[in-house]
């Protein structure tokens, strides 16, 4: 189908001049239904997978200046915690929020950064863009963080995606 060609599977590049990443995917879901995979204890269902790593413990004051917390559990049961603030909400199309690791990780450190999810609306779905900033002289941490996007997003689409009967 023509359609499917032109839509945009979960890819992500990191500039290192900028100090940011750009990641982009099409997933065929409701901007509403990906809005609330990403701010929901929903998180815990679908981000990560057991030989990577998963979520646990999200908890989210849903509200511009409410704060966010979440645990990264690696596959050896080392817990790794992570948070930040929401500084822009604006249902079910923007999110704006800045985030931390709560560890010393290498070559970032306990630096904030920024993300920014935008979910516009395409044919059939939604096309979900994330610019994460703050990466200005961590270019191997940039560089990381653009595979672990292409991850998450994929992630993030085989969840919301509705499975069709008879496949």
């Amino acid at each position: 189908m023509a359609t499917d060609l032109m839509r945009l599977h979960p890819k992500a590049v990191a500039d290192r001049e900028k100090g940011e990443i750009l990641a982009i995917a099409d997933i065929d879901a409701p901007a509403e239904r990906i809005f609330n995979a990403l701010i929901s204890k929903e998180v815990e269902t679908w981000w990560g997978s057991p030989d990577v790593y998963t979520v646990r413990n999200w908890t989210a004051d849903l509200r511009v200046g409410g704060k966010w917390s979440l645990s990264v559990v690696r596959p050896d049961g080392s817990s790794l915690p992570a948070s930040g603030e929401f500084i822009e909400i604006d249902a079910p199309h923007r999110i704006v929020m800045t985030r931390r690791y709560d560890w010393d990780y290498p070559i970032l450190g306990r630096r904030e950064t920024k993300v920014t999810y935008l979910l516009d609306s395409i044919e059939n779905g939604t096309r979900v863009t994330i610019r994460h900033e703050g990466f200005a002289g961590c270019t191997q941490a940039a560089y990381d963080h653009a595979e672990g996007w292409e991850r998450y997003l994929g992630w993030l689409s085989d969840y919301v995606t509705p499975k069709s009967g008879g496949e």
